[in-house]
Parts: C-alpha cells; sequence; structure tokens
C-alpha cells in the first residue's frame, strides 16, 4: 500500500541511518559504548527490541491487510473478466446486429488483441438432484463460439473458454451455476429461455475464468453457454430477440490491457459513429480495479488509524524503557561528563544503542506483522461473505506486495528513532554532581526566557492558525490548534503560578476542548480522512493522564485510611503507591498506553452497540410497510408480472405491490469529495405511490415526507439520496443537503440534467440494486416523467416493492414468489433479513478491528511488565534494605503487585470513562450518527469483561517481577556492586 510514500520513506530513513553511520565513525567513543552496553545489558536488549517489534508489526499488519483487500478485489476482476477490457452491449432489433458489425473492425486495430461477439439474455434454471427440484433465478445464458472464444485475447493466452461448442440438446455451465443447482456432467437442467422452459443435458463444468465468468454487471455470474442457434431458436419461439453483446480484449494482456482503456474505448466510440449512443460502451476491468484501489485503501486506512493508537503505545513504551535505562545509568552518565565527554556525544552512544535495537527488531516485526495481516484476512474473508450482495461475495485472498513490507519497516524504524532521539536528549539534560550522587533531579525552576519567548510566539500563532480552522470546522486543525496554542501557553503560567496548578489548568483545558469541540463545530467528523480520529484519541488521553498524574494525592484521599492502616496491608499499599507517585513521568507514560487501547476498545464497543440498538429503527426505515424487493427480467415479466401479484395464486398475501422504473446513470459527487463520475442505479417511482419511506433532511417548504414524494412528480428535476451516496467506506457524513445540486447523465446518449436534493433518505436500502451489482453504485430516486424524459425507453420496470399482509412471513413468501415467477428470473429479497443480516456484519467487522487493536493492550501489558521488571532491578538495594529492617517476603510481593493494580486501573477506568463520553458526545452531535434512533446504550457487560481481562493481563504480567523482588536476599542487594 502507499506506494507514493516509498520514496520519500526511504530518503528519510537513509539519511538517518547515514547520520547514524557517520556519528558512529566520527565518535568511536560514543560507538564502543553503545556496543559495550548492547553486548552487556541483554536483558535490557530484548526489552527494548519488543516494543520495536510490535510497533513495526502494526504497522505492516495494517498495510497486509490494505494489499490483501487490494489484490483480492483485482484478483476478483482478472478472474471474473480475463482478457475482456471492455464490453459494448447492444439493445435488440436491427441496431444491436449493426453495433456488432460496425466492432468487428476493431479486430484490425493495433491496441486490440480480439474482439468476440455474443448473444445473451436474463433466464433461470431448475435442476432435479435427488428428485428434488432446486431452482436459480439469476443465470445468464450466453450463446458464443467455442472455437473463437479460445482464440480472444492475447495468443497465447486463456480467454478462459475453450473445447468444442457443445452438442444440440447439451449445455456447458460454470462452477457458480454448477454448485447453485448443485448438478455435474450428464445431468439434467431445465432453463427458462424468454419464459419458455427448454431441458438441457449438462456436458460438464468449466471454472469461473475469463469468459466462462463473465456477466453483465456482478462479479459473481452464473453462466449457462448453449448450443450454437439455440438462444436464437427460443428467442424467435418467443418473439423476442437476445441481447448482443461484444467483448474487447486490449493489447498487453490480462493485467496490462487495462493501460490502454481509455484509448480504445474512444476507438470504439469512433468505430461505432451514429449508433454509439444507443449502445452502452463499458469498462468492466477498470471499474472494478478502480474499486479494488478504492476499498483497499479505505479499509487499511481504517486498520492503519486504529493500529495508530497501538503505534503510539509501542513508541511510548521505547520512550518509558530509555527513560529508566538513562536513570540505571545516571551516575554513569555523569562520571562520563565529568571527564569531559560532551553532551553531543552522549547522545551519540543512546541514540546509536536505539537504532541498533530497531534495527533488530525489523525482521521478527515483519514476520509477525504479516502473520497478524493474514489472521485479519482470514477473519474478513468470513465477514465478506455476510456482507454478499445477491451472491456477489468477495473471496479474500492473502496477498503482500514489497512496497507494504518496506513501508512498514522505514515508518516502524523512524519512529523508533524519533521516540530514542527524543527521549535521549531529555535525559542528557542534567546536573552531574547531582548525577554521580544519584541526588533527585531539581525542580521548580522558572522557564528560561528564550523559552518563554518562542512558546510564547508559538502560542500566539497557534491561536491565530485556529480561528478560520474552527470557523471551517476543519477537522484536524479544529483540534490541534487550540491545544498547542493551549500547550505552548504552558511556560507562560509557570512564570506566575506553581507548576502543580499550571499543568493542572493546561492538560483540564485541552481536555474540555478535545470532548466539546464535536459540540461546538459538529461537522468536523465529516471529514473523510481517519486522521481526526487518532488525533483526538491521542488529544483526550494524554490530556487526561496528564491531568490525572498532576493530582494523584487528591484521587487518592478516598483511600488514604487504607494506606494509612498500621498493617501489612496498609504498608504493602504504601509502598504499591509511592514509587508511581514519586516516578510521574513513567508513570504518566505507562497510563496513556492503557487509556490510549482502552480508550478505542470501548469506542468501538459503544459503536457497536449504538448499531446493534438501532437495528430495528433501521428495519422500519427501511421497510416502512414494504416487506419484498423483487427484481426481475423486464424482457419476459413486463407488466404481466404486476398484475399476476396482484390477482395471481399469491395475491391474497400482498397487500400492495410498487413499480419501480430502472435505468443506468452516471452522476457528480453533490459532496464533492471526488471529481470522477459515480455509478448510479436511477430509480423511478410512480407519482404518489411512496409515502411512508423517511428523509432525515428535506428541502424547505416540503414540510412533511409525503410532499418529498408528491414533489417528485411534478418537479422533474427534483431528486432524493441517501446518506451513503458517493461514500467509500466509513460512517456516512453529512457532505450534501437539500438544496444541493449534481448533474445525471445518460452515458448511452451522452445527454446530462442538473437535479436538485429534494430530500436525504433515513434509509435508502430498498433502492439498492438486489442482483449483485458492484457495492458502489449508488441509487438516484426521482419521479416517473424525470427517469423518462432522460432515459427514456431505457428506462424499465426491473423491480417492485411488495408489501405483505399481516401474519405473512417475508421470507416464506420470497421463496414461494421465486418459484411462481421463475420464468421471469424473479429474485425476491426480504428487506428486514437483509438489513439485520448487514447490521450483524457490521458488528462482527468493529469485532475484528477490537481483535486488531488488542495488539496495543499487549503493547500496554507489555509496557507495565516491564516497568515492573525495572523497578525490580532499580530497587533492589531498597528492598534488601526493607528486607532487613524486618519486611516480609509477602510483603513486598504484594506491592508490587498492588502497584501494577493501580497502575492498570487507573488507565482502564480513565480508558473506559473517554471511550464512553467521546461516543455519547459523537453520538450526540455527528452526522454519522444520524438515522440510528436506538438510544446510546452503555454496553455494561462488554466493558466490564474488557476491563477484567485487561486488569487479570496486568496482574499476570507482573507475577514473574513480583516474585523475583521478594526472592532478593538483604546481604545481595546491599552490596554496592552487583
Amino acid at each position: 500500500m502507499y506506494p507514493d510514500l516509498l520514496a520519500p520513506l526511504l530518503i528519510v530513513l537513509a539519511m538517518a541511518l547515514a547520520t547514524l553511520v557517520l556519528v558512529a565513525v566520527r565518535q568511536p567513543v560514543s560507538r564502543r559504548l553503545a556496543f559495550r552496553q548492547l553486548a552487556r545489558r541483554r536483558t535490557e536488549a530484548a526489552l527494548v527490541i519488543s516494543g520495536s517489534v510490535l510497533g513495526t508489526a502494526i504497522i505492516i499488519g495494517a498495510l497486509v491487510v490494505g494489499d490483501t483487500l487490494n489484490f483480492s478485489v483485482g484478483q476478483e476482476a482478472y478472474r471474473t473478466l480475463g482478457p475482456v477490457d471492455e464490453r459494448i452491449v447492444a439493445p435488440t432489433g436491427p441496431t444491436g446486429r449493426t453495433v456488432a458489425e460496425r466492432l468487428a473492425t476493431l479486430a484490425g486495430n493495433a491496441d486490440v488483441d480480439g474482439v468476440l461477439n455474443a448473444q445473451a439474455t436474463q433466464a433461470a434454471g431448475v435442476s432435479h438432484p435427488g428428485g428434488r427440484p432446486i431452482a436459480e433465478p439469476r443465470v445468464l445464458a450466453w450463446q458464443m463460439d467455442f472455437a473463437e472464444a479460445s482464440r480472444f485475447g492475447r495468443a497465447g493466452g486463456d480467454s478462459g473458454l475453450g473445447g468444442p461448442n457443445p452438442k444440440p440438446g447439451h449445455v456447458v455451465v460454470n462452477e457458480p451455476l454448477a454448485r447453485s443447482l448443485q448438478v455435474g456432467a450428464g445431468d439434467q437442467v431445465t432453463f427458462y429461455l424468454f419464459g419458455i422452459p427448454r431441458t438441457f443435458r449438462l456436458d460438464r463444468v468449466v471454472p469461473q475464468q475469463g469468459l466462462a465468468g463473465v456477466g453483465l454487471g456482478g462479479r459473481l455470474n452464473r453462466d449457462a453457454f448453449l448450443p450454437p442457434g439455440a438462444l436464437a431458436s427460443a428467442a424467435r419461439a418467443a418473439g423476442a430477440e437476445p441481447r448482443s453483446v461484444t467483448f474487447v480484449s486490449n493489447r498487453g494482456g490480462v493485467e496490462g490491457g487495462n493501460a490502454l482503456t481509455g484509448k480504445v474505448t474512444a476507438d470504439i466510440r469512433q468505430a461505432l459513429g451514429p449508433v454509439a449512443g444507443q449502445a452502452a460502451i463499458e469498462t468492466p476491468k477498470r471499474t472494478v480495479l478502480r474499486e479494488a484501489k478504492v476499498t483497499g485503501e479505505s479499509l487499511g486506512a481504517l486498520f492503519l488509524m486504529i493500529g495508530s493508537f497501538s503505534i503510539i503505545a509501542g513508541a511510548l513504551l521505547l520512550v518509558n524503557i530509555f527513560v529508566m535505562l538513562g536513570e540505571e545509568r545516571k551516575s554513569q552518565m555523569g562520571m562520563l561528563r565529568a571527564v569531559g565527554m560532551k553532551r553531543s556525544r552522549l547522545v551519540g552512544s543512546f541514540t546509536i544503542e536505539g537504532a541498533a535495537y530497531a534495527l533488530l527488531s525489523a525482521l521478527p516485526g515483519v514476520a509477525i506483522g504479516v502473520a497478524v495481516g493474514w489472521g485479519v484476512a482470514v477473519v474478513a474473508a468470513e465477514i465478506f461473505r455476510g456482507w454478499s450482495l445477491g451472491g456477489s461475495s468477495l473471496q479474500i485472498v492473502f496477498a503482500v506486495t514489497p512496497t507494504s513490507i518496506l513501508n512498514g519497516v522505514a515508518m516502524g524504524m523512524l519512529i523508533a528513532f524519533l521516540a530514542i532521539l527524543a527521549t535521549t536528549v531529555r535525559i542528557s539534560r542534567f546536573n552531574i554532581i547531582a548525577a554521580i550522587r544519584e541526588l533527585p533531579a531539581g525542580g521548580g525552576r522558572k522557564p528560561r526566557r528564550r523559552l518563554l519567548v518562542i512558546s510564547s510566539t508559538l502560542a500566539v500563532l497557534c491561536a491565530l492558525a485556529a480561528v478560520p480552522s474552527v470557523a471551517r470546522s476543519q477537522a484536524e486543525q479544529t483540534y490541534l490548534m487550540p491545544a498547542l496554542a493551549i500547550v505552548f501557553t504552558t511556560p507562560a503560567l509557570l512564570r506566575v503560578m506553581p507548576r502543580h496548578r499550571a499543568t493542572t489548568l493546561a492538560a483540564g483545558a485541552v481536555l474540555a476542548w478535545t470532548l466539546l469541540a464535536p459540540v461546538v463545530r459538529p461537522r468536523i467528523f465529516d471529514a473523510p480522512s481517519m486522521s481526526v480520529y487518532v488525533i483526538q484519541g491521542s488529544l483526550a488521553a494524554f490530556s487526561a493522564v496528564a491531568l490525572v498524574s498532576e493530582n494523584q494525592k487528591t484521587l487518592l484521599r478516598p483511600v488514604r485510611r487504607l494506606l494509612e492502616h498500621p498493617s501489612e496491608a496498609g504498608l504493602a499499599a504504601r509502598l504499591a503507591v509511592a514509587y508511581p507517585l514519586a516516578q510521574r513521568f513513567r508513570t504518566g507514560a505507562t497510563l496513556v498506553m492503557y487509556t490510549l487501547i482502552v480508550f478505542v476498545l470501548v469506542l468501538l464497543t459503544e459503536i457497536s452497540g449504538i448499531l446493534n440498538a438501532s437495528v430495528n429503527s433501521a428495519v422500519t426505515d427501511a421497510t416502512a410497510g414494504y416487506s419484498l424487493r423483487l427484481d426481475f427480467n423486464p424482457q419476459v415479466a413486463g407488466d404481466r408480472l404486476l398484475q399476476d401479484l396482484r390477482s395471481g395464486p399469491s395475491a391474497e398475501q400482498i397487500s400492495a405491490a410498487t413499480p419501480l422504473l430502472n435505468a443506468a446513470g452516471r452522476a457528480t459527487d453533490p459532496g464533492r469529495r471526488t471529481g470522477a463520475s459515480l455509478d448510479t442505479a436511477v430509480v423511478g417511482v410512480p407519482d404518489g405511490a411512496i409515502k411512508g419511506i423517511a428523509f432525515r433532511e428535506r428541502l424547505p417548504g416540503l414540510g412533511d415526507d409525503a410532499a418529498v414524494w408528491r414533489a417528485l412528480g411534478s418537479h422533474p428535476q427534483y431528486v432524493v439520496l441517501d446518506a451513503f451516496f458517493g461514500s467509500t467506506g466509513g460512517p456516512a457524513g453529512d457532505y450534501y443537503d437539500p438544496g444541493d445540486s449534481l448533474a445525471l447523465t445518460n452515458p448511452r446518449t451522452g445527454r446530462t440534467e442538473q437535479k436538485i436534493i429534494a430530500g436525504v433518505l433515513k434509509n435508502g436500502m430498498v433502492f439498492y440494486p438486489g442482483t449483485g451489482a458492484s457495492s458502489t453504485v449508488y441509487p438516484v430516486v426521482m419521479g416517473e416523467t424525470g427517469i423518462r424524459d432522460l432515459f427514456g425507453t431505457q428506462a424499465q420496470n426491473a423491480a417492485a416493492l411488495v408489501s405483505t399482509q399481516p401474519g405473512v412471513s417475508p421470507d416464506t413468501l420470497a421463496t414461494q414468489l421465486q418459484g411462481e415467477h421463475l420464468s421471469a428470473s424473479l429474485v425476491a429479497t426480504p428487506i428486514a433479513s437483509d438489513v439485520r443480516r448487514q447490521f450483524d456484519s457490521s458488528t462482527a467487522f468493529f469485532r475484528l478491528m477490537q481483535g486488531f487493536l488488542a495488539l496495543g493492550l499487549l503493547v500496554g501489558v507489555t509496557g507495565l511488565g516491564v516497568v515492573m521488571v525495572r523497578a525490580v532491578r532499580e530497587r533492589r538495594r531498597t528492598i534488601g534494605i526493607l528486607r532487613a529492617l524486618g519486611f516480609r517476603a509477602r510483603t513486598v510481593q504484594w506491592s508490587f503487585l498492588w502497584e501494577s493494580a493501580f497502575i492498570a486501573v487507573e488507565g482502564i477506568v480513565l480508558g473506559s470513562l473517554l471511550g464512553v463520553l467521546t461516543t455519547w458526545l459523537m453520538h450526540r452531535n455527528s452526522a454519522a450518527f444520524e438515522g440510528l434512533e436506538g438510544g446510546f446504550p452503555i454496553e455494561w457487560t462488554s466493558i466490564s469483561v474488557l476491563a477484567a481481562a485487561t486488569f487479570a493481563a496486568s496482574l499476570l504480567a507482573t507475577v514473574g517481577p513480583a516474585r523475583r523482588a521478594a526472592a532478593i536476599r538483604p546481604a545481595l542487594a546491599v552490596r554496592i556492586t552487583e
């Protein structure tokens, strides 16, 4: 993923490595010190490498997920379409024959490898395995010459279809159709061709690839290849004509041909001449590959955003480890400075040591990251099967690219380098005498004048930049600029008030702004970028932890009696809180790790709970009195199907049937997120037929929902959309409003009309195509007059909405109607069941993201374990003295366990409170939650399980260090040397 980032990242990494090499060459003393510490401190090396490994692994895991999704959708295009790059669908009759004749001239085009003409019709199939009937209403019946098909495309390439033509009375089918009908070679299958049943014997089953998997829109196509003349004969018997379809293969093979799509499409239009407006010129491979890129990058960015919190936790783990190493080596560093070593050389020694750790973590990080990506891909495969649309599910195929590996390694190493360098600079600033004597660092000094001037200037600049950012609701800047202005004001506050009060005031102000920004500017969550969530979560966690760290004594007042109790438990409790209160920086860093990860886990849990609580209201909005959506073949059904619904065998179970006109169009994005045209399913509703489907926003002057539907009939320029129009994943925002406009185009004629949005639907599920169309085909709903004006005869009755009588099961009626109208290839979709299934898939997807984020929780638990391990080593002499004074081993052990519990509980409570509060504010103020009317449930059970698991893991990580502390022998511990 992100090939554009590769060159800049590698250049920056190369510069960083070159600088380190230069420092190592020019500072031999620093180099020898660094490698000496590496060789002597193997435990520390393992701890630092583990922190770097986890950070790199999380980055690579997120990028591999994007690679997998991108590759999977791309492979669907290559597998399903094979050498097919362009598809020209012509109308029936003389025009279709003219189109085929004109396109035959493309065979001599130097950019074209092949031209293949075929005929097709929508059909239905029935088989009787084991004597019981099995029906498949979605079949594409093809008539094409197998000899020509085998030569289609690049010479020597596999077109996907070859061998002899089926004999009269025989048929060849692809694997999806064979699975659906449960048939194999030699079985009999009946196909309804133009409404007339014809029985064939199955010759063979061919894999779903190339021409054997091609279709007219869906990714999963159930194809039947008839013997020569069979389709034309069936059409004549029914007084109809099959559809003429011409396939074009570009030079360059299955994958390379897509590059010539633009040029070949122009040649096709030129070849068609005057009939170009009557044929649909489609570029299916380019469309699917574009979707692959958008899907892969969007979901990859989503996982990278989730992983960002774990990456921050990993960086904090590195910072914590190096701060502790610096504290341990303080006297050594003081002596080095005392004998004349410059601060810059001390920084160089630490940085070389840290860079060595980062380099050693690269290979393990890659291996673990690829394994994580594979695990996510396996789970995602099951989820995407649940997201199938009309049987068109996405087959997830694990993939990883060198670009993602290099990007992940470069990002992981650079983050580690920056964290180590920043920490090293901080710990190198110490008082030499105090360091040698191991005295505590002095505090309370006023900020230097230079720092005060610089910080005050930056505060003013950030405050000035915040004004237009907040006014325009620019998401990232709305959070960052005011927060930075507050932070840069802190040195000035330290001049006029104590450090405790200044830090409390600044941290409280940043936290308050982070939480209240969505209230002040609700549209900030409408930004398509995921970075705003990372910024918001990080600001909330850091400011809350800073606020808590500065006020620990106040927070501990309720348990003061326990701490002061003259007992062994009270003594252990006092020891447990004394060290975290004394070492606020490292305690705060550990707290931030916990708070960040728990915050996001709770956030995801709450969003999932909101979705689950909104299922019933979403079903009500989606159905609006309708139970089924019917999709059928307009060539066969015509108006007869609607008459049968009102007077046929199932008429008593149906209370109403509303026909829908359908046409394929292109539209501009009214939200102006992209300049490219969007594929649209244009839907025409009869005047006054629909009244109950609700809107979340309406054009001023249209007082209720019924008024909007009436306006569509009387104003052809009005259209309605749903909130997801033009979205590429993630929650729907508020990118357009009633009164905004879009350009709607008839792709066959090129005619374009400006349309005005009259309303935004609460739920537009019933208007989405239900027969395997692309997931990025968005409905545009308009009046019957408007769709006929723009699309003419292309607008056909191909769908209907059905209401059932009370007590009738929609699922049972759907099966019954499909059986009654099999000849019309009718597909009945129970709307409520479909909505519930999609909500279940969304919940599963949130569970997947929570599982991915659990890696960050592992970082937090590991960080706490590292702190405890280092604490045992650092407090070795102190523990020895306590044991020599009569402290029991059990008291020491309990003090370490309680210290771990203290930090873990604070992090869990902070993260949970922030997660619930942030989700509530988003739910109240963000357009992403509009239309979800299930209220705001607090998922007490899930949060409690999360808290308990985190707490247990934290204690488990501390058991080893606590036992080691309890086992320290006083006589050995109080010795000066180790």
